[in-house]
Protein backbone atom coordinates (compact mmCIF):
# COMPACT_ATOMS: atom_id res chain seq x y z
CA UNK A 1 0.00 0.00 0.00
CA UNK A 2 1.28 3.48 -0.87
CA UNK A 3 2.23 5.77 1.99
CA UNK A 4 0.25 8.96 2.50
CA UNK A 5 2.00 11.80 4.30
CA UNK A 6 1.21 14.97 2.37
CA UNK A 7 -0.21 15.78 -1.04
CA UNK A 8 -0.42 18.82 -3.28
CA UNK A 9 -3.17 17.69 -5.60
CA UNK A 10 -5.36 18.97 -8.40
CA UNK A 11 -9.01 18.86 -7.31
CA UNK A 12 -11.76 17.14 -9.31
CA UNK A 13 -15.32 18.02 -8.19
CA UNK A 14 -18.16 15.47 -8.18
CA UNK A 15 -21.19 17.65 -7.44
CA UNK A 16 -23.59 14.77 -6.74
CA UNK A 17 -25.00 13.75 -3.35
CA UNK A 18 -25.36 10.12 -2.27
CA UNK A 19 -22.87 8.72 -4.79
CA UNK A 20 -23.09 4.97 -4.25
CA UNK A 21 -20.44 2.33 -4.83
CA UNK A 22 -22.20 1.05 -7.95
CA UNK A 23 -21.80 4.49 -9.48
CA UNK A 24 -18.14 4.50 -8.45
CA UNK A 25 -17.48 1.03 -9.94
CA UNK A 26 -20.46 -0.81 -11.54
CA UNK A 27 -21.21 -4.36 -10.53
CA UNK A 28 -20.21 -6.01 -13.83
CA UNK A 29 -16.57 -5.17 -13.14
CA UNK A 30 -16.37 -6.97 -9.78
CA UNK A 31 -14.93 -10.16 -11.24
CA UNK A 32 -11.36 -9.74 -10.03
CA UNK A 33 -9.84 -9.66 -6.56
CA UNK A 34 -6.72 -7.85 -7.79
CA UNK A 35 -6.45 -4.26 -6.62
CA UNK A 36 -5.31 -2.84 -9.94
CA UNK A 37 -6.96 -2.36 -13.33
CA UNK A 38 -10.20 -0.79 -12.11
CA UNK A 39 -9.29 2.87 -12.72
CA UNK A 40 -10.43 2.81 -16.33
CA UNK A 41 -13.91 1.81 -15.15
CA UNK A 42 -14.22 4.46 -12.42
CA UNK A 43 -17.60 6.23 -12.74
CA UNK A 44 -18.11 4.14 -15.88
CA UNK A 45 -21.75 5.10 -16.48
CA UNK A 46 -20.88 8.78 -16.21
CA UNK A 47 -17.58 8.75 -18.13
CA UNK A 48 -18.69 6.82 -21.21
CA UNK A 49 -21.65 6.98 -23.59
CA UNK A 50 -21.87 3.20 -24.01
CA UNK A 51 -22.34 0.43 -21.45
CA UNK A 52 -19.07 -0.92 -20.15
CA UNK A 53 -18.21 -4.60 -19.95
CA UNK A 54 -15.24 -6.34 -18.29
CA UNK A 55 -12.00 -6.38 -20.31
CA UNK A 56 -13.25 -3.77 -22.78
CA UNK A 57 -10.64 -1.62 -24.53
CA UNK A 58 -11.71 1.68 -23.05
CA UNK A 59 -9.37 3.66 -25.29
CA UNK A 60 -11.86 3.32 -28.17
CA UNK A 61 -15.03 4.03 -26.20
CA UNK A 62 -16.99 7.25 -26.67
CA UNK A 63 -16.44 9.65 -23.78
CA UNK A 64 -19.17 11.76 -22.22
CA UNK A 65 -17.62 15.19 -22.67
CA UNK A 66 -20.02 16.67 -20.12
CA UNK A 67 -18.69 14.54 -17.28
CA UNK A 68 -16.39 16.58 -15.11
CA UNK A 69 -13.47 14.13 -14.91
CA UNK A 70 -13.34 13.97 -18.72
CA UNK A 71 -12.77 17.71 -18.99
CA UNK A 72 -9.17 18.77 -19.75
CA UNK A 73 -8.89 21.04 -16.72
CA UNK A 74 -9.36 18.12 -14.32
CA UNK A 75 -7.02 15.63 -15.98
CA UNK A 76 -4.59 14.19 -13.45
CA UNK A 77 -6.65 15.15 -10.40
CA UNK A 78 -5.62 13.35 -7.21
CA UNK A 79 -8.10 14.97 -4.79
CA UNK A 80 -11.80 14.29 -5.23
CA UNK A 81 -14.27 16.84 -3.85
CA UNK A 82 -17.64 15.25 -3.17
CA UNK A 83 -21.03 15.80 -1.57
CA UNK A 84 -22.66 14.16 1.44
CA UNK A 85 -22.96 10.39 1.97
CA UNK A 86 -20.26 9.57 -0.55
CA UNK A 87 -19.67 5.83 -1.03
CA UNK A 88 -23.08 4.62 0.15
CA UNK A 89 -24.64 1.38 -1.10
CA UNK A 90 -22.75 -1.91 -1.10
CA UNK A 91 -19.61 -2.72 0.85
CA UNK A 92 -17.53 -3.53 -2.25
CA UNK A 93 -13.86 -2.80 -1.66
CA UNK A 94 -13.47 -2.37 -5.41
CA UNK A 95 -14.71 1.22 -5.00
CA UNK A 96 -11.55 2.52 -3.28
CA UNK A 97 -9.50 0.22 -5.53
CA UNK A 98 -10.91 2.01 -8.59
CA UNK A 99 -10.35 5.46 -7.09
CA UNK A 100 -6.74 4.68 -6.14
CA UNK A 101 -6.00 3.06 -9.49
CA UNK A 102 -7.37 6.17 -11.24
CA UNK A 103 -4.99 8.32 -9.19
CA UNK A 104 -7.24 9.61 -6.40
CA UNK A 105 -5.35 9.74 -3.08
CA UNK A 106 -7.82 11.76 -1.01
CA UNK A 107 -11.60 12.35 -1.01
CA UNK A 108 -13.09 15.37 0.75
CA UNK A 109 -16.80 15.38 1.61
CA UNK A 110 -19.23 16.45 4.37
CA UNK A 111 -19.93 12.78 5.16
CA UNK A 112 -19.16 9.25 4.00
CA UNK A 113 -20.84 5.87 4.21
CA UNK A 114 -19.14 4.04 7.10
CA UNK A 115 -17.92 0.93 5.26
CA UNK A 116 -16.55 2.94 2.34
CA UNK A 117 -14.83 5.30 4.80
CA UNK A 118 -13.12 2.36 6.51
CA UNK A 119 -12.17 0.74 3.20
CA UNK A 120 -10.40 3.91 2.08
CA UNK A 121 -7.92 3.70 4.96
CA UNK A 122 -7.28 0.04 4.13
CA UNK A 123 -6.33 0.95 0.57
CA UNK A 124 -4.16 4.05 0.82
CA UNK A 125 -6.84 6.72 0.38
CA UNK A 126 -7.37 9.51 2.91
CA UNK A 127 -11.08 10.37 3.35
CA UNK A 128 -11.51 13.81 4.92
CA UNK A 129 -14.71 15.07 6.53
CA UNK A 130 -15.18 18.84 6.45
CA UNK A 131 -18.25 20.91 7.34
CA UNK A 132 -20.77 21.23 4.54
CA UNK A 133 -20.31 25.01 4.23
CA UNK A 134 -16.53 24.55 3.81
CA UNK A 135 -17.09 21.93 1.13
CA UNK A 136 -19.46 24.31 -0.67
CA UNK A 137 -16.79 27.02 -0.49
CA UNK A 138 -14.28 24.65 -2.05
CA UNK A 139 -16.69 23.72 -4.83
CA UNK A 140 -17.07 27.42 -5.64
CA UNK A 141 -13.33 28.05 -5.63
CA UNK A 142 -12.65 24.99 -7.81
CA UNK A 143 -15.22 26.15 -10.37
CA UNK A 144 -13.76 29.66 -10.46
CA UNK A 145 -10.08 28.66 -10.66
CA UNK A 146 -8.66 26.36 -13.31
CA UNK A 147 -5.80 24.26 -12.00
CA UNK A 148 -7.08 24.55 -8.42
CA UNK A 149 -4.93 22.50 -6.03
CA UNK A 150 -5.16 21.71 -2.34
CA UNK A 151 -2.37 20.87 0.08
CA UNK A 152 -3.43 17.88 2.16
CA UNK A 153 -1.23 17.34 5.22
CA UNK A 154 -2.04 14.14 7.09
CA UNK A 155 0.65 14.67 9.74
CA UNK A 156 -0.64 18.14 10.58
CA UNK A 157 -4.27 17.11 9.84
CA UNK A 158 -5.05 20.17 7.74
CA UNK A 159 -6.15 21.12 4.24
CA UNK A 160 -4.74 24.35 2.81
CA UNK A 161 -6.21 26.25 -0.14
CA UNK A 162 -4.17 28.18 -2.74
CA UNK A 163 -4.96 31.40 -0.84
CA UNK A 164 -3.46 29.97 2.36
CA UNK A 165 -6.72 29.30 4.19
CA UNK A 166 -6.43 26.19 6.41
CA UNK A 167 -9.08 23.73 7.51
CA UNK A 168 -8.32 21.14 10.17
CA UNK A 169 -9.77 17.65 10.09
CA UNK A 170 -10.01 14.75 12.52
CA UNK A 171 -8.63 11.28 11.95
CA UNK A 172 -8.27 8.25 14.20
CA UNK A 173 -4.64 7.89 15.30
CA UNK A 174 -4.39 4.21 14.35
CA UNK A 175 -5.74 4.88 10.86
CA UNK A 176 -3.46 7.90 10.54
CA UNK A 177 -0.36 5.88 11.35
CA UNK A 178 -1.22 3.03 9.00
CA UNK A 179 -1.56 5.51 6.13
CA UNK A 180 1.68 7.29 7.03
CA UNK A 181 3.46 3.93 7.15
CA UNK A 182 1.70 2.56 4.07
CA UNK A 183 0.36 -0.50 5.87
CA UNK A 184 -2.71 -2.43 4.87
CA UNK A 185 -4.27 -5.08 7.14
CA UNK A 186 -1.55 -7.60 6.31
CA UNK A 187 1.16 -5.03 6.94
CA UNK A 188 -0.31 -4.15 10.32
CA UNK A 189 -0.42 -7.86 11.26
CA UNK A 190 3.21 -8.31 10.25
CA UNK A 191 4.20 -5.72 12.85
CA UNK A 192 3.68 -8.56 15.31
CA UNK A 193 5.44 -11.21 13.20
CA UNK A 194 7.96 -12.07 15.92
CA UNK A 195 5.26 -12.56 18.55
CA UNK A 196 3.16 -14.63 16.14
CA UNK A 197 6.11 -16.89 15.34
CA UNK A 198 6.90 -17.32 19.04
CA UNK A 199 3.28 -18.26 19.73
CA UNK A 200 3.33 -20.82 16.92
CA UNK A 201 6.55 -22.40 18.19
CA UNK A 202 5.12 -22.65 21.70
CA UNK A 203 1.88 -24.12 20.39
CA UNK A 204 3.79 -26.77 18.39
CA UNK A 205 5.60 -27.86 21.55
CA UNK A 206 2.50 -27.91 23.76
CA UNK A 207 0.01 -29.34 21.24
CA UNK A 208 2.04 -31.12 18.53
CA UNK A 209 -0.97 -33.17 17.37
CA UNK A 210 -2.53 -29.98 15.97
CA UNK A 211 0.42 -29.54 13.61
CA UNK A 212 0.84 -33.17 12.52
CA UNK A 213 0.15 -32.41 8.83
CA UNK A 214 2.62 -29.51 8.87
CA UNK A 215 5.65 -31.44 10.15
Amino acid sequence: MKKFICLNGLVGPIDIANVDTDMIIPKQFLKSIKRHGFGKYLFDRLRYLDEGEPDMACENRSLNKEFVLNQPRYQGCSVLLAKENFGCGSSREHAPWALEDFGIRSVIAPSFADIFYNNCFRNGILPIILDAHIVEQLFTEVAETEGYKLDVDLVGQKVTTPSGECFGFSVDEFRKQRLINGQDDIGVTLNDAAEIKAFEQKAKQETPWLFADLI
